[in-house]
């Protein structure tokens, strides 16, 4: 284990190309940069070598000067100052940025000493190059401006969303620990409280919705494709499966998952009945109460407590993963406590040229926090892994990578929690919750991204037709225990709570595939901990360097979405299950 006193803080590498000093007040500040790029001639296979790395020097720099705007942004939404510096960014540099960015993949495309670069990465490299300058539009520019500032409307909206309860002005996340209280009556208070809050805002966010579509819309067609889901599968670099191998996830997960998740509702039901006899239906605010009315698992008190266990936690894994983390601490990459004028959700959030992330949550005391402070450590633990390699393209996986490094960790780190469960039985009761999450968080995926699908597929489609194929969509996957009556106006806009509709359409069903993946590596694990561990931080280790389908078979899981593997792995997750209860 490395002490504070020793620990080495990585520096941002020597600027070779852009300089020093260069600080973004501007476009002008950058233009000579790609202008050189631009014109620059290539007289060999080192000069394009050399040609790249200064490519990928400039375009780091950018990277995290944007996300340092985000990261600040995200911190305070209600500090105007920082909302138009990031503004600025994005209706200032981006634009051009774009422009210029799509003739220098057009520039290394077609040089002749590109077919001389075989090192491992290359190849993938230039095939999302070659599918970039295939979507690139001129006229989408404005577009992609527009709509990213209407994106950002969603974290201030929602950012702002309190409630008071007892007296108390509480932000959603600190609402939502409520609904573990044991008092049936102090759960559907908080229950309620917290969906008149996001049903007083359920039509602006139909309307910024509304608007959304209809840019993204626009921006497809213009690129050529009938709809923006087939125009995202391009822009997401999605080489290794197809919209129908999609729906073969969502079938798979209703016919193999499904079941259980329903199997979950009715003995949730059954116990909370047995232990007040009058519960006689399963109530939405019931969901997340222990069924044996125990007080809701703590398993930190503070922030800072948070980072300290699970620094000892991921010690346990590996102290280089532990020593990621205090990396972070020490040069204040960390935002974890919920507060009001917090965006909602969390992060990690790279940073390219310094190569040591950002992680951002809303951290109350919940078991929650605790998965989503380890979910997004193997983000980060991800970013540690591929600080050093050379380029930006072979930094930056596609997502059904870094979520396969986040959920992982998720699993990696649950057989070291009693760090944060000294009692045995809490313990216990951590680990089910988290297995039995797992059964949650499958059906919603399919839930988030055939929705998703169908409404990118009728782009035309009206309020009230986006609300019935909601609920239509929703009932698939949903348990058919829980009882909704009286609240159907609720249910009909669950689907606003996911940021991710609003601000990164069609990342969704990454989680599903990555939670797949997930049980893989854990199940690995368990066989054997050193090869499984070795096998994770191996894959993790090649960045986007090789196909997914590669980078999933270096850590010895496979890529399938078929209902016989889906079943294979939920049957292991229920004996893990089963034998928890056991003990």
């Amino acid at each position: 284990m490395t002490s504070n006193q020793t620990l080495q803080i990585p520096t941002r590498p020597a600027r070779h190309f852009i300089g020093e000093n260069l600080e973004l007040t501007g476009w002008d500040d950058v233009k000579p940069l790609y202008g050189d790029l631009l014109n620059r001639s290539i007289n060999d296979a080192e000069d394009l070598r050399t040609w790249l790395i200064d490519r990928s020097e400039l375009e780091s720099y950018l990277s995290e000067n944007f996300a340092w705007r985000y990261i600040r942004m995200t911190c305070n939404t209600a500090d105007e100052e920082l909302v138009n510096q990031l503004n600025f960014f994005i209706a200032e540099i981006q634009p051009p940025m774009t422009a210029y960015g799509n003739d220098l993949d057009l520039k290394a495309v077609n040089s002749p000493f590109l077919s001389q670069l075989t090192d491992a990465g290359y190849e993938v490299m230039v095939r999302g190059m070659k599918k970039a300058i295939e979507i690139f539009r001129e006229e989408n520019i404005p577009l992609q401006t527009e709509i990213q500032t209407e994106e950002r409307k969603y974290g201030a909206i929602a950012g702002a969303m309190t409630v008071t309860i007892n007296g108390r002005e509480m932000t959603l996340p600190e609402a939502n620990d409520l609904l573990q209280s044991t008092d049936r009556a102090v759960r559907e208070e908080a229950w309620r409280k917290i969906w008149e809050r996001r049903y007083k805002d359920h039509d602006v966010l139909d309307q910024l919705f509304d608007r959304l579509r209809n840019l993204r819309h626009q921006v497809a067609v213009n690129a050529g494709f009938d709809n923006f889901r087939d125009y995202s599968f391009a822009a997401l670099g999605r080489f290794d499966y197809t919209p129908q191998d999609c729906f073969n996830f969502h079938e798979s997960v209703a016919d193999a998952v499904v079941p259980l998740l329903n199997e979950l509702a009715e003995e949730r039901k059954q116990k909370l009945k047995r232990a007040d006899a009058s519960v006689d239906t399963l109530r939405p605010w019931d969901t997340k109460v222990d069924v044996e009315g125990r007080p809701p698992l703590k398993p930190f008190a503070s922030g800072t407590e948070l980072v300290e266990k699970t620094i000892t936690c991921f010690d346990r894994l590996d102290t280089e993963l532990g020593d990621d983390l205090r990396i972070m601490r020490a040069m204040g990459h960390l935002d974890l406590e919920s507060r009001k004028g917090k965006a909602p959700g969390g992060y990690n959030y790279p940073l390219e040229e310094i190569g040591v992330p950002f992680i951002f949550m809303n951290a109350t005391s919940s078991l929650r926090d605790l998965v989503t402070m380890v979910h997004e450590g193997g983000h980060a633990v991800h970013s540690f892994l591929t600080r050093s390699l050379p380029l930006k393209a072979f930094r930056n996986p596609p997502m059904e990578v870094a979520e396969l490094a986040s959920m992982s960790m998720e699993l990696l780190s649950m057989d070291h929690w009693d760090v944060f469960f000294e009692d045995s039985e809490e313990l216990r009761r951590a680990k089910l919750q988290h297995l039995e999450s797992i059964i949650e968080t499958l059906p919603w995926v399919a839930t988030i991204d055939k929705f998703q699908h169908w409404v990118y597929e009728h782009p035309a489609h009206t309020v009230a037709e986006r609300r019935e194929n909601w609920l239509r969509i929703y009932d698939q996957f949903a348990d058919t225990i829980t009882d909704w009556s009286g609240f159907a106006y609720y249910k009909e806009y669950i689907w606003q709570r996911q940021l991710h509709l609003y601000e990164v359409p069609f990342y969704y069903i990454e989680y599903g595939i990555a939670q797949l993946g997930a049980i893989g590596v854990w199940r690995n694990y368990r066989r054997d901990a050193q090869q499984g561990l070795q096998g994770y931080k191996a894959a993790l280790s090649l960045g986007y360097k090789a196909p997914i389908r590669d980078i999933y078979a270096a850590a010895n899981v496979p890529f399938d979405f078929s209902s016989q593997h889906i079943r294979e792995l939920m049957s292991f997750v229920w004996e893990e299950i089963i034998k928890l209860r056991k003990s």
